[in-house]
């Protein structure tokens, strides 16, 4: 029977069987590549049993099948290989700093899978004193082990790794240079992100989105002409998430200095014809689930959509006024007065909403005050007739005030 009917009927003792006793490089090889796909079943601590025993071969290419295997498995598989070839006994309950400290000597390895699974370890563990031994790491001469490290040093977030990973965003493999710009946006501290700037000019791709990702971490204006410049990248990957980061950049700045940073956005965008940023920005203001981010979108939308895609823009912004969201209602009120135009397409959606029954009072009283800035003689007689039907002081109220700024009734 062959290895692949054997992994497809998940008969794992027989790949055990053949992984342990088949004389055939090539053979054992594919049997610890196939272990690896039953990280639940019954039998997966014979799996994990073999697989260990298996890492510990003559063969450097069933040992690296092996190893590859056990981090595919998960869990404490991984653990068990570490822990026996340091000697400790890594039971599941072991603490942390035990565990992170046999990581840590199987850093240093002859095997690179070896090593690329013990900075995948200590990355999980998320020990801060892991940091310096993994940042030794970033010198290793196999670019994978480079990366690994990288990314771990990522997810703990330790400031130490900020300088170490510096030096990785010139490395001449792309996924290593990815890593350390992903790691650096995780960490976040100041430093990190002064250091992912130029990043955004980088040959590969995903380098630039996520360098681009991580500005929106800032908490001040730095990265807004490096947005603005992505907006026109090659890559639609990286012109979308440079209006993400953009809307995020807005949302984690301080309050008091948000409005300045919108303005220059808005004069940033404001002078390029490239209206494909607003796409996204209706995406946001419809999908996003994080109220700031919405608000400063249905701001921001006001301020830089064109005709294109003029429609869409208008129909999400009347939506955002029927929101529970009072501010995200007032953004939206004042982005459709922004818009307004020759065209009366704000005045007809406003109209259109007045005049449905179904409508919130506090709803209808918004679209009224944005009428009362954009509309003309069909607002204004819709409205003063509004003023005798209405059973809503609050509606009367706005529609008083409204055609006040209309001519007065009629």
């Amino acid at each position: 029977m062959s290895l692949y009917q054997l992994e497809r009927d998940g008969d794992v003792q027989e790949l055990i069987r053949v992984l342990r006793e088949s004389e055939k490089e090539r053979v054992q090889l594919r049997a610890a590549e196939l272990l690896g796909n039953f990280p639940d079943h019954d039998d997966r601590r014979d799996v994990v049993s073999a697989l260990v025993g298996a890492a510990e071969s003559d063969s450097d290419a069933v040992t690296a099948a092996a190893i590859d295997s056990l981090s595919e498995l998960g869990g404490d598989a991984i653990e068990q290989l570490i822990g026996s070839m340091a000697g400790v006994d890594l039971e599941a309950d072991a603490a942390d700093w035990v565990k992170a400290k046999a990581f840590m000597q199987a850093l240093d390895a002859e095997i690179p899978e070896l090593r690329m699974a013990a900075a995948n370890g200590l990355g999980r563990l998320e020990q801060a004193d892991s940091v310096p031994k993994l940042t030794e790491r970033f010198e290793d001469s196999d670019p994978r082990v480079r990366a690994r490290a990288a990314r771990s040093a990522g997810k703990i977030g330790d400031s130490r790794a900020t300088n170490p990973l510096e030096s990785l965003l010139t490395d001449p493999k792309g996924a290593v240079r990815r890593e350390a710009a992903e790691a650096l946006g995780n960490i976040g501290n100041r430093q990190a992100l002064q250091t992912l700037l130029p990043m955004y000019e980088d040959d590969n791709e995903r380098v630039r989105r996520i360098a681009v990702n991580a500005f929106g971490n800032f908490e001040n204006d730095k990265p807004v002409d490096y947005l603005v410049e992505a907006l026109s990248d090659e890559s639609a990957a990286v012109r979308r998430t440079a209006v993400y980061s953009l809307i995020e950049l807005l949302s984690n700045v301080p309050s008091e200095r948000s409005h300045d940073i919108r303005e220059t956005v808005v004069e940033k965008l404001s002078s390029s014809d490239d209206q494909s940023i607003v796409v996204p920005l209706v995406e946001i203001l419809e999908e996003s689930t994080q109220a700031a981010q919405r608000r400063n979108t249905a701001w921001l939308l006001g301020r830089v959509a064109g005709d294109d895609g003029r429609s869409r823009v208008l129909d999400s912004l009347v939506e955002a006024l029927k929101d529970d969201d009072q501010m995200l209602r007032q953004f939206a009120a004042t982005s459709l007065a922004e818009l307004g135009g020759e065209d009366n397409m704000v005045e007809r959606r406003l109209l259109k909403l007045v005049e449905d029954d179904g409508v919130d009072p506090q709803v209808k009283g918004q679209a009224i005050f944005t009428l009362g800035k954009v509309g003309g003689e069909r607002s204004r007689k819709a409205l003063d007739k509004l003023i005798d039907d209405t059973e809503h002081d609050i509606v009367r109220k706005k529609a008083f005030s409204a055609i006040s700024k209309l001519g007065g009734r009629i």
